[in-house]
This record gives structure tokens, C-alpha cells and sequence, in this order.
């Protein structure tokens, strides 16, 4: 007990959380920094008044990106881990299970679109990716491959934190909840309180952002929605110019969904306008 809260001078200290590490690992070496740090920013939630903040997994090869991003995400009460390959990548999204991960396209080692590849084979964590590419093509790959979201290079850090706040709250916002809704249109079943998606009695892992878009959908079958209303439903907030990311979205709903997908009986198109979900 002594040891947990014998520095307690330092935890309140003005230093950065870096500098504190640096000081308690002279007190304590047996201690990662990393370690350290985790311990500092609980301690700093706490005192605060808060709770223990979710942790992201930044992930980008350019160290100066990923410390930027790291000293924006923890000013806002996150805790940070980084990575600057894809293997490295892999390995600490295993080992450290992360509430959401940061992730660029272009890594070392592993590309990014494989990362997230193998990743959504074993888990549906939140995952935003990063990208210098500018192509639209190029930029909804990291979606249909089960992205949540994306923001392209050059970005604003504070934006960067706003989208992670938006998806982590879509995320939350289901398995939080206390009220027991399913939704039933045919064949497909949606337990919300559960976030579980039954499609004829067998069960379909969703991302978040599906899972908010389905859920929209499937509480007004037959509204017809503009890809605007769906964008916001998915990601908090429609931004200007993502739009067309909901084509892709409904596109792996179709694949996961549809009997044959080509020709949707569920997730039907209205052109000129958006998507509506068949009515009974």
C-alpha cells in the first residue's frame, strides 16, 4: 500500500506525465514507463473527478505524428499507447486490448489494410484510420475492410480527438444501455441492449458504425434516409464530404445481410436521395 501511494507529491506535481515517469522510474525501476505513465494518468482521472479513461492505440510510422496525436488524445483524458509498424500493431491490439485504435495506411512491415484485416477476423474494436491518399477509392478501402471511420493527411489533432470521442461514444452508447430493445424486420433480429445482429437465426458480427446504421434503419422500415442522416447516425456528426462513405457502409451490410447481395431484398436504394430499409 505504501508504494501506490508513497509519491503522491509527484502525481500532483506540474510535470507532464512523460517527466513524472522519468522521476518515478529513479523510485521505483523495477516499473516500465510505460507502466508509469498509466499509473500517473489514473491517478490524474481520478483526482479530477472522473473514471478511468479508455485507452487508444495510435499507430503511425512518422514518430512525430503519433507523439502529436498522443499529447492531444492524453490532454483529453485518454490514455495512449503508439506503435510505428504493423506488426507492432498487431501484437500491442492483442496484448493491451485497446478501447479504439488510430491507424495509419502506409506502415512498415505490415500495411495498415492488412492490419485492420486481421484485426475484424478477431474483434470489432473501434478503429479510425489515417491516411495520406487522396483518391476516394483509396480512402474507403480501410472502410469496406470494417474501418469505422477516416481522416485524411494533413489533419487538425483536435478533429482527430473529436472523431475518436464521437466513435467511442456510438460504441459505448448500446452496451451501456439498460433498456432491452430487439428490433425485428423478416429475418433479421437486432438485440440493442446486446448490440447482436441475427440474420435467419444465425448471428453476424457488426462493426459500430454498421451497428448504428442498422439500428437507425431498422427503427423506421420504409423511411428513406439521405446518406447525410446515415453519416450522422454513424459517426455523431455528418462532415463535409464523407458522405459517399455510407455507400460503402450499406455495401458491407449487403455483404453480411443479403442473400445475394447484387440484388438487396433488406437495404434498398432510392436513387438520388439515399437508402431505405424494406417495411413489412
Amino acid at each position: 500500500m505504501r508504494e501506490a501511494t508513497q509519491p503522491s507529491n509527484v502525481l500532483t506535481h506540474h510535470l507532464t506525465p512523460s517527466r513524472r515517469a522519468t522521476k518515478l522510474s529513479a523510485e521505483y525501476p523495477h516499473r516500465t514507463r510505460v507502466h508509469l505513465r498509466r499509473i500517473i494518468l489514473t491517478f490524474r482521472c481520478v483526482s479530477e473527478g472522473g473514471t478511468v479513461s479508455s485507452r487508444i492505440l495510435v499507430v503511425d510510422d512518422e514518430v512525430q505524428i503519433a507523439r502529436v496525436l498522443r499529447g492531444y488524445l492524453e490532454q483529453a483524458g485518454f490514455a495512449v499507447i503508439t506503435a510505428h509498424d504493423g506488426r507492432e500493431a498487431l501484437r500491442l491490439a492483442r496484448q493491451e486490448a485497446p478501447d479504439l485504435i488510430i491507424l495509419d495506411l502506409m506502415l512498415p512491415e505490415m500495411d495498415g489494410l492488412d492490419v485492420c484485416r486481421a484485426l475484424r477476423k478477431e474483434s470489432d474494436v473501434p478503429i479510425i484510420m489515417l491516411t495520406a491518399r487522396v483518391e476516394e477509392t483509396d480512402r474507403l478501402i480501410g472502410l469496406e475492410l470494417g474501418a469505422d471511420d477516416y481522416v485524411t493527411k494533413p489533419f487538425s489533432p483536435r478533429e482527430v480527438v473529436a472523431r475518436v470521442r464521437a466513435v467511442l461514444r456510438r460504441a459505448h452508447d448500446g452496451a451501456d444501455s439498460a433498456v432491452e430493445e430487439v428490433v425485428q424486420v423478416g429475418d433479421l433480429s437486432l438485440d440493442v441492449s446486446r448490440r447482436a445482429l441475427t440474420v435467419a437465426g444465425q448471428r453476424v458480427e457488426l462493426t459500430p458504425s454498421e451497428f448504428e446504421i442498422l439500428r437507425v434503419m431498422m427503427r423506421s422500415p420504409g423511411r428513406v434516409f439521405t446518406r447525410g442522416q446515415l453519416l450522422e447516425a454513424a459517426q455523431g456528426e455528418a462532415y463535409e464530404g464523407y458522405e459517399r462513405t455510407i455507400d460503402t457502409h450499406i455495401k458491407n451490410l449487403r455483404q453480411k445481410i443479403e442473400r445475394v447481395p447484387r440484388r438487396p431484398e433488406y437495404l434498398l436504394t432510392v436513387h438520388g436521395v439515399g437508402y431505405r430499409l424494406r417495411d413489412e
